[in-house]
């Protein structure tokens, strides 16, 4: 009962999130500078009554809780409404590019959870110069803006060495892993090295416990000590700022998307600010948010795994 009774708590804290960030996506829009009626019309000229009709047409002539709630309510059912732009169904627009962002960031995030936490495992168990060096290279890790991370790796390793291609995203499986290797790794490189100190950190506070000295002076064997003792109450602020981490790159795949001319939301987001395509800047600031919040979600969530503790007192360890 009580583990279900916390679920159903995250469950509508995720809903009244999404509910009061979907009234900010839409009304942040309206606030800003611009208008679609000029896209529309190109900035010509237009009769009154041409006006009013395209004000009809996109509900632009109802008050704003209207527009807004009719608008929530299309969204519940997968309609976004109609690209300024294009005059095409945004949701259609969007289906060809969700692919290749969720793919990048899917592929950043695991190069962060694995490299990230093994780098801080080295550098808390290997004292010396492995850890030195580990420490010299995360901190250039995370001074390294994503945007220059990918210049140095188009520069290097396309132009130079000619492993990688600079432009797309590929097709299938294979060929799209290859295409989105340096784009990953770019988005990836500040996440891994943070992710990569915090272990560090985390892992050396738990080796100083008590707990810790106690199992040594019992005889039990050191892998057994790192693996129940030290790993597992380490993991509640790595996978809390691991998640954090890993939910920023939703809005890191932005930059990353338009330096290498990757087809994905981020950079159609760019384009849809500059055309101020209202409804496809909407859908896609608000499918971002809601992947933010989802991904916290499901690490919050994760904390009853990874100590049963939290199950047992609600949360507060």
């Amino acid at each position: 009962m009580r583990i279900a009774a916390l679920i159903a708590g995250r469950l509508a804290g995720l809903v009244a999130t999404l509910l009061v960030m979907s009234f900010v996506v839409y009304a942040a829009l309206y606030v800003a500078p611009g208008s679609p009626i000029d896209v529309i019309t190109g900035g010509r000229p237009l009769p009154p009554a041409t006006v009013a009709a395209i004000n009809a047409e996109y509900g632009f002539d109802k008050p704003f809780l209207v527009r807004y709630v009719q608008w929530l309510g299309d969204v519940i059912h997968g309609d976004f409404g109609q690209s300024i732009v294009f005059r095409q169904n945004v949701s259609t627009l969007l289906a060809s590019r969700v692919g290749t962002t969720a793919f990048l960031v899917a592929y950043a995030a695991l190069l962060i959870i694995v490299f990230g936490i093994i780098l801080g495992l080295l550098s808390a168990l290997r004292k010396g110069r492995a850890d030195t060096a580990i420490l010299a290279t995360t901190t250039v890790g995370i001074a390294t803006p994503s945007f220059v991370a990918a210049i140095v790796m188009i520069f290097v390793f396309t132009l130079t060495l000619h492993w990688f291609p600079a432009i797309g995203a590929g097709s299938g499986f294979t060929d799209r892993l290859w295409h989105l290797t340096m784009p990953a790794a770019a988005l990836a490189l500040a996440g891994t090295a943070y992710v990569a100190r915090l272990t560090r950190a985390a892992t050396n506070e738990e080796l100083g416990k008590e707990h810790v000295d106690t199992a040594r002076v019992r005889g039990i064997p050191e892998r057994l000590i790192i693996r129940r003792h030290v790993l597992r109450n380490a993991m509640i602020p790595i996978a809390t700022v691991g998640g954090l981490t890993v939910a920023g790159l939703i809005a890191g795949s932005v930059v990353v998307e338009n330096a290498f001319a990757l087809n994905g939301l981020g950079s159609y987001l760019v384009t849809s600010v500059e055309q101020k395509d209202f409804p496809v800047v909407q859908a896609i600031a608000l499918l971002l948010v809601t992947a933010f919040v989802v991904v916290n979600t499901i690490v919050d969530s994760l904390y009853g795994l990874i100590d049963p503790r939290i199950r047992v007192t609600g949360g507060d360890r």
